[in-house]
């Protein structure tokens, strides 16, 4: 577009912003970049790859136990922290020249200094301006950390790939995914964990059976679950730190980790001069189309905090830059976004819980299954795997498939496609399974769950 530096400034170097770059680029646009800290964003570096990496190595400890079940003997194992975060660092940094290359091929210029909105079609760059048709902004999210006594002693999500060395005790304040699956991870590496939470169950949004399958779960590998507390304050001790709950009680550990969200980074980036609307929590406010209350301003991803995963955002930037230099298409839609936590066991999930589903149909059909794993039936493990299916009576259209156990955000990526594609449990049924997986369960579950008087045991 003439009379501009670019076609499109995107602010941001993570997934929706270098999605939204390199198909614009793609289409012909010229097109600027600026990131600030690491290219690949939240994910790639304090995210879901260095979680699952580290998911991988804390699950380790139970297989060595597992294999013995199996006729197979070992020496003595060991875990060594320095070894896994080494190996880490490496392949995060590669990652990061992969994002490097991609842009470099699609001809996005990428400014390696954090940019600042100076106006409508214009931004600063270090000490220098520069004039963009439309701007994205793209800049995610940091950890949040409130204001309460000794909080400069406590640790958020980023900080825990960073760490020289490994704790032995730790207590961790949340109950939401990043929470839980720290607590998981740390467990299975040999910590003492304590999860602390405010609420009565953990993981709030999601189904309530895989809420409860969980906890129950994680305790029996050992993790100390405290409901309805929260930190009050932390004291730093001679062997590290004594957390101070709402309760009264008082926990002691070698490191405390905060962990309950993030929130948008849109702090002194311009937006309240260029006319941007941002909410309470700091979330730039964007109609379907991700376009701001600003002309030629748009906005995607974890800042605009609607759903905070790593598709989304790619969707996002696709969409606004196919909409801006391309042929358009179809908005992002919300339904059926399938979804994993990566704890232990791994829980994976797609379309309506339960509570959603009764709100939205006159009558609804549950299908229930909770068995032992093949696996651990030699293991002698004590864990189970949970299955649920939520049907809507009326049309038959499955419309939720949660699962908790082994493998089941790889399980659920499937049936995702089929829900997508409005299939129904009778289609479920005519399916045929492959046996012996656990996976079979989703298409063999035929007699309706009748809802009984429950109670889930709690701490």
């Amino acid at each position: 577009m003439p009379g501009f530096d670019y076609d499109l400034f995107v602010i941001g170097g993570g997934s929706g912003g270098v999605r939204g770059a390199r198909i614009a680029a793609g289409f012909g646009a010229r097109v600027g970049l600026a990131e600030e800290k690491y290219l690949g964003g939240t994910c790639v570096n304090v995210g879901c790859v260095p979680k699952k990496l580290f998911s991988y190595a804390s699950h380790f400890h139970e297989e060595f136990e597992d294999a013995r079940g199996f006729g197979w003997t070992s020496g003595e194992v060991s875990f060594d922290w320095a070894t896994l975060k080494r190996n880490k660092d490496r392949e995060i940094g590669r990652l990061n020249d992969v994002y490097a290359r991609m842009l470099d091929r699609a001809e996005v210029e990428i400014h390696r200094a954090r940019a600042v909105i100076e106006g409508p079609n214009r931004v600063r760059v270090g000490d220098r301006s520069y004039t963009a048709a439309n701007i994205l902004v793209a800049v995610g999210g940091r950890p949040w950390l409130p204001d309460f006594p000794g909080r400069e002693h406590v640790l958020v999500s980023d900080d825990l790939f960073a760490l020289e060395r490994l704790p032995k005790r730790l207590v961790i304040a949340g109950g939401g995914y990043i929470a839980c699956e720290f607590a998981s991870i740390f467990n299975g590496l040999g910590l003492e964990v304590d999860l602390v939470y405010r609420g009565k169950h953990l993981l709030r949004g999601f189904d309530d059976d895989l809420r409860h399958h969980l906890a129950n779960e994680m305790r029996k590998k050992g993790v100390r679950i405290h409901f309805d507390a929260a930190f009050a304050s932390v004291e730093k001790t001679a062997d590290g730190v004594k957390v101070h709950l709402t309760d009264g009680d008082h926990l002691a550990a070698d490191a405390a980790l905060f962990a309950v969200g993030r929130r948008p980074y849109t702090a002194n980036l311009g937006l309240e001069a260029a006319g941007v609307e941002v909410s309470e929590s700091g979330a730039i406010v964007v109609d379907d189309e991700f376009r701001t209350t600003a002309p030629g301003i748009y906005a995607v991803g974890d800042v605009i905090d609607r759903v905070q995963l790593t598709p989304v955002a790619l969707a996002e930037g696709m969409f606004v830059a196919r909409r801006l230099f391309g042929p358009g298409g179809p908005t992002v839609s919300y339904e059926n976004i399938p979804t994993a936590v990566f704890t232990h066991p791994n829980i994976g999930t797609v379309g309506l819980t339960e509570a959603q589903a009764r709100a939205r149909f006159d009558r609804i059909r549950l299908y229930k299954s909770t068995f032992r794993p093949m696996k651990h039936t030699l293991s002698g493990r004590d864990e189970k795997t949970f299955m649920k299916l939520v049907v809507d009576d009326a049309t038959d259209r499955v419309v939720g498939c949660h699962m908790i156990g082994p493998d089941a955000g790889e399980i659920v990526q499937g049936l995702a496609v089929a829900l997508t594609c409005g299939a129904t449990k009778a289609q479920f049924d005519a399916t045929l399974g492959i046996h012996p997986t656990a996976a079979e369960e989703f298409v063999t579950m035929r007699t309706e769950w009748v809802p009984q008087p429950e109670t889930y045991p709690q701490a």
